[in-house]
């Protein structure tokens, strides 16, 4: 069942790489005191996520961030080595925290695993945003077509903040 406004995000351990190396991310965990807006895209790297998504966010953290948004979240079903690399040349460094969902563990949790086989992406997330409150949703936006950025993309997401 896909998550939606109201829902609790569920308690799902991911692996990133820290600076001491991998490190578990208990997601529920970490944004229970926090608001937050985590977004997904399809791919790290791929051209809409890479050009548009992404750096929606990165050039919107400083206005989202004066919302009063404690934190913004990229999730992608990506291993922990290729999200590190992607937020150090895109410059989402203290802006965009890259969060990797290397198994689609959060992804499946939350209903928003979409087939990408057809263009050798095998099992990805969906392209969506949610503004998370104290583990709350609060507001869900999912693109129809996954490789546009009309209501996840940041600007968007500001202007409904």
């Amino acid at each position: 069942m896909t998550i939606k406004t109201g829902d609790k995000i569920p308690s799902v351990t991911l692996k990133r790489l820290g600076d001491n190396g991998m490190e578990d991310v208990d997601i529920a965990a970490y944004i229970a005191k926090k608001k937050v807006i985590i977004f997904a895209v399809p791919g790290a790297f791929t051209p809409t996520c890479a050009q548009k998504h992404l750096p929606s966010y990165v050039s919107n953290a400083e206005q989202i961030k004066i919302k009063g948004i404690d934190e913004i979240i990229c999730v992608s079903v990506n291993d922990p080595f290729v999200m590190k690399h992607w937020g150090e040349v895109s410059g989402a460094a203290g802006k965009v925290t890259m969060m990797p969902d290397g198994n689609a563990a959060f992804t499946n949790a939350i209903g928003m695993e979409m087939d990408g086989s057809g263009a050798g992406l095998g099992v990805r997330s969906k392209r969506y945003s949610m503004v998370v409150e104290r583990g709350i949703v609060t507001q869900v936006e999912i693109e129809e077509n996954p490789g546009a950025v009309t209501v996840t993309g940041g600007d968007h997401c500001l202007a409904k903040l």
